[in-house]
C-alpha cells in the first residue's frame, strides 16, 4: 500500500473528524508523519488503513501514545469549545 502514498497527503484517523497531520516522509515499512506543534512521528506502514484522494487513514490503536497525545492536544487547541 505504501506506493500510493505521498509526501504532503493528509493524516486522518480512522475515528477521528479531522486532519490530524500530514506525511513528511515514505519508506518502506514506516511513514512519518507531521503533526503540527509536536513534530515527527514515526508510524508503522501496518497502522495504514488506507490511502487514497491524498488522504492517509490511520488505526489510532496501533499508534505510539506520544502521537496519539500530541494529536489530543491539537484537536483541542483548534477546536474553542474545548478550549479553557
Amino acid at each position: 500500500m505504501h506506493e500510493k502514498i505521498q509526501e504532503g497527503f493528509d493524516v486522518f484517523l480512522r475515528d477521528g473528524s479531522g486532519n490530524v497531520g500530514a506525511v513528511r516522509a515514505v519508506r518502506a515499512h514506516e511513514v512519518v508523519v507531521y503533526i503540527e506543534n509536536a513534530g515527527d512521528f514515526i508510524v508503522p506502514m501496518s497502522a495504514v488503513i488506507d490511502a487514497e484522494s491524498e488522504k492517509v487513514i490511520l488505526d489510532s490503536k496501533k499508534l505510539p501514545e506520544k502521537m496519539l497525545d500530541a494529536i489530543r492536544v491539537r484537536e483541542k487547541a483548534e477546536d474553542p469549545k474545548l478550549a479553557g
